[in-house]
């Protein structure tokens, strides 16, 4: 089970720290990502951090997010700087056991969701 907090109502050029927490299962173990989605459109790729800690970002959000991984609190946050009004939508996070280092950036290949948190960055 996953469980993301941290989202909020924040101005253009602010920050924001989402985190969701693992329950159940050895976390060490899923590779985590996280996607977004806003109103009318579709579940799109944010960034992803594999089980040994390799990252990949989204073109639009590489050098403002920084994903990171605490295995010892079964968590995985996502630091977003310089925040733009297209980042506004809903942020889910996502696990799934992938081989090796392996890092996953389709919303198919998770089997694991939170249920979202919303993020709204006013310009």
């Amino acid at each position: 089970q996953l469980q993301a907090s941290g989202g909020g109502l924040v101005q253009a050029g602010g920050s924001l720290r989402l985190s969701c927490t693992a329950s159940g299962g050895t976390f060490s173990t899923y590779g985590m990502g996280w996607f977004r989605q806003a109103p009318g459109k579709e579940r799109e790729f944010v960034a992803a951090i594999s089980r040994i800690s390799g990252t990949l970002y989204a073109d639009s959000v590489r050098g403002r997010f920084t994903i990171s991984r605490d295995n010892a609190k079964n968590t995985v946050r996502l630091q977003m700087n310089s925040l733009k009004a297209e980042d506004t939508a809903v942020y889910y996070c996502a696990g799934e056991i992938f081989y090796s280092d392996y890092i996953g950036r389709r919303p198919g290949e998770y089997d694991y969701w939170g249920q979202g948190t919303q993020v709204t960055v006013s310009s």
